[in-house]
């Protein structure tokens, strides 16, 4: 039988994107076999581009966001590369941005402009704060917004709120730009007519924030910063093991704890102790709880933990390192790793979670060198080499 098309086969996708949320999300549809024609800026690129070299001298962020995507070069503020990425999106169904705001507006890339001048056109516009508000001229960085949406306050510990170790509030904008781009898409398919998909950070966010939100607007307070420890359900937390590891555990109900104090703490004494044998009875005593388990825990290694917690039907698991995840045998198992092409050469990236069983696989395309494709795609529109050459020298392109 034959394998299904990528989904998005056929679709060419324009994007003016810098950093993480506007590239990540116009990856994304590039695994799923989207043509993405990235423009960037002459002198440097995308910014991201410079933020380390961990990546076999390129950058593990522009690595992560960026495969599979066509680099065009080109000076905006000239009107003759102005109007090459005009004519690129007059030719394309999707265009993305995630320029600083009201600069897209000045350039005629936002997405109301667009969509009125192409019907067709399911164009997106990536804004911090959004396109109103006191807030829609504040600069917006991955940290700022975490801060802004609340997620720094309850994460952490008691003493000190921390941001997420990886760009939420990028992440968030990024994936609701991807859905967004689907759904607009898929409605375009009925009725012809593509439209503005508005995306901002700190809406993504917000809405990320759910548990925490609803709990402290309808009543509750927010939930306290535990650290790896949960809030209202104890034990619930990461405990040190002999070997210098740790395992975190999660007792869901008291018919559990009753199995963990029989047969990993071995004191079965505990499963009916009226200090420890209910949830709130537990979380009362948090400390008392943690000692017990943690005492336990102490005297294994953590595969031996991780063991005698899965042989008792106790939800566990290894607090790994960014060099365990790499190597981690589920992944290892579900053949989750390939390699891709870069200006540096092979590097191994990860299969996009989406997986369409009988389609065609990802398209795990190579990572840009700036400006790859520029003079490809000058041709393509119909420009002659002398004429790119000019425009070459006059550094409207590279």
């Amino acid at each position: 039988m034959n394998q299904q098309p990528l989904p998005l086969d056929g679709i060419t996708v324009v994007a003016v994107e810098q950093a993480v949320s506007a590239p990540f999300a116009t990856r994304q549809l590039a695994d799923l076999g989207a043509r993405v024609i990235k423009v960037e800026r002459p002198d440097g690129g995308d910014f991201a581009r410079g933020y380390d070299t961990a990546a076999r001298g390129l950058a593990s962020h522009f690595v992560w966001c960026n495969r599979g995507k066509e680099s065009i070069a080109v000076d905006l503020k000239d009107p003759r590369g102005l109007d090459i990425v005009h004519r690129l999106v007059a030719d394309a169904d999707v265009f993305v941005q995630n320029l600083a705001q009201g600069a897209a507006a000045r350039l005629g890339l936002d997405a109301a402009a667009l969509c009125a001048a192409h019907p067709r056109l399911v164009a997106v516009d990536i804004s911090g704060y959004g396109s109103e508000g006191p807030y829609a001229h504040k600069r917006a960085y991955d940290m700022l917004v975490q801060c802004e949406a609340g997620l720094a306050s309850v994460t952490g510990t008691a003493e000190q709120p921390v941001k997420a170790g990886i760009p939420a509030a990028d992440i968030a904008a990024a994936m609701y730009a991807f859905s967004g781009v689907l759904a607009a898409l898929l409605r375009r398919g009925t009725t012809g007519r593509g439209g503005p998909v508005e995306i901002s950070m700190l809406e993504s966010l917000a809405e990320w924030m759910g548990h925490p939100l609803h709990h402290g607007m309808h009543g509750g307070e927010a939930p306290a910063r535990t650290g790896l420890a949960h809030a209202v359900i104890a034990p619930y937390d990461a405990y040190a093991t002999a070997d210098g590891g740790q395992v975190l555990l999660s007792v869901q109900n008291d018919r559990e704890w009753r199995r963990l104090a029989e047969q990993v703490l071995e004191r079965p004494e505990l499963a009916h102790d009226p200090e420890f044998a209910t949830n709130t009875a537990r979380t009362a005593n948090r400390e008392r709880t943690g000692n017990v388990v943690a005492k336990a825990l102490a005297g294994l290694d953590a595969r031996e933990a991780v063991a005698r917690l899965e042989a008792a039907g106790i939800a566990c698991a290894r607090l790994n390192t960014v060099a365990d995840v790499a190597e981690h045998p589920q992944l290892a198992a579900r053949d989750r790793w390939r390699e891709i092409g870069s200006p540096a050469g092979p590097l191994r990236a990860m299969l996009p979670p989406i997986t369409l069983p009988g389609g065609e696989p990802a398209r795990m395309g190579s990572i840009p060198g700036l400006g790859e494709h520029t003079d490809a795609l000058l041709r393509a529109m119909g420009m002659t080499d002398e004429a790119a050459a000019v425009l070459r020298r006059d550094g409207v392109v590279a």
